[in-house]
């Protein structure tokens, strides 16, 4: 029997966020991690992982281009570098890894890549699990442990807590305020869950869904799509974009009841294609529903003007109508996929093929 959404692990994981970024802002564990970033001096911080922990780093990296240090920040997914390890390494930069269990097959082998290609670069995992092999491996060169506070490690299928609060721990090491923010901001979302709950009980089950944001907002898009279909175990199909890029060719995909989720934007210029595009949307196509989510939107979330920073309090709006899409459809929220074998929490059937020196 399926258990009430309220009593999953996915659920309270949701919840926790708040709490949970309050301890990552008082965590001197943060801090040190920051400190030991700034002593390397990088010309290049690469930051790392496979698909939600890809895209956290993408968000960073397009709201951080130039990190406080003075480095160029480049979003690199662990899935690329491990296929073609020699297209990326040796480099001069510094290696930051993110990884909720930290032992998934893709961290592992770019442990390993590096170990064999280039040892001596500076490699800072970040991760909530203590036992993992991010925690716990150790490296030829320089290498800092940043272990995130325990409750971001989530036991459910779809990372959430992990998801934002190693995002905004990517964000406290690469942008000018540091932590500070990160109080402020617990403050908001905590405010905003139940508002996010209502919301999403009350929207329909569509047959598709779409989100949509502009620059860091977009990975955004990308993460909130990716929770929908995973929770929803393929029975929602879910496509992310630009507001300017939609309409060159993936618009498409709207037909019957596609829903359209736009993550407005902080910067003015950019709100104003996204109010442009939702108007055509709407008058394009009657049977879909297009909601906003962000400032001045159907759900009015005022956002920092770091829009990595409104990332963090966006997303968990897509993590409450992917546990509600998926309980409303009868399937397990912790393991939508129990019984299929075809998707696991910590991706299993990868194949890792020695590097060579």
């Amino acid at each position: 029997m399926i258990p009430p959404l309220s009593q999953t692990a996915t659920w309270a994981e949701i919840q926790a966020q708040p709490a949970l970024w309050e301890a990552l802002a008082a965590s001197p564990a943060l801090a040190a991690a920051h400190d030991w970033l700034a002593a390397r001096s990088p010309a290049e911080i690469w930051l790392c992982g496979a698909g939600s922990s890809a895209y956290l780093g993408e968000i960073a990296a397009a709201a951080c281009p130039v990190a406080v240090q003075g480095a160029r920040v480049r979003a690199l997914a662990t899935t690329d570098l491990v296929a073609r390890p020699r297209a990326f390494l040796p480099a001069g930069a510094v290696v930051v890894q993110f990884g909720r269990s930290g032992d998934s097959a893709e961290s592992v082998g770019l442990i390993e890549a590096l170990d064999a290609l280039a040892p001596m670069m500076p490699r800072l995992h970040v991760t909530p699990n203590p036992e993992g092999a991010l925690a716990r491996r150790p490296a030829p060169g320089p290498l800092h442990v940043l272990l995130l506070p325990e409750g971001a490690h989530d036991r459910g299928f779809a990372m959430t807590a992990s998801f934002t609060t190693m995002l905004l721990a990517a964000l406290a090491l690469l942008s000018p305020e540091g932590a500070r923010p990160l109080p402020a901001l617990a403050g908001r979302l905590r405010d905003l869950l139940p508002l996010y709950a209502a919301q999403a009980e009350g929207m329909r089950t569509p047959e598709r869904l779409v989100f949509l944001g502009t620059g860091p907002l977009a990975f955004a898009a990308r993460e909130a799509a990716l929770k929908v279909m995973e929770l929803a175990a393929g029975a929602i199909p879910c496509l992310w974009d630009t507001p300017l890029g939609f309409r060159h060719g993936p618009k498409s995909v709207v037909r019957g009841a596609t829903d359209i989720v736009l993550l407005r934007s902080p910067d003015p210029h950019a709100a104003l294609y996204e109010a442009d595009l939702a108007a055509e949307l709407r008058e394009q196509f009657p049977d879909s529903r297009v909601l906003s989510v962000g400032p001045g939107g159907e759900i009015d979330v005022p956002l920092p003007e770091g829009e990595g920073w409104g990332a963090a309090l966006l997303v968990p709006f897509a993590q409450i109508l992917a546990a509600t899409l998926s309980h409303r459809l009868g399937l397990p929220v912790d393991d939508p996929f129990a019984g299929r074998g075809t998707l696991s929490r910590v991706v299993r059937g990868v194949r890792l093929h020695p590097v060579a020196p």
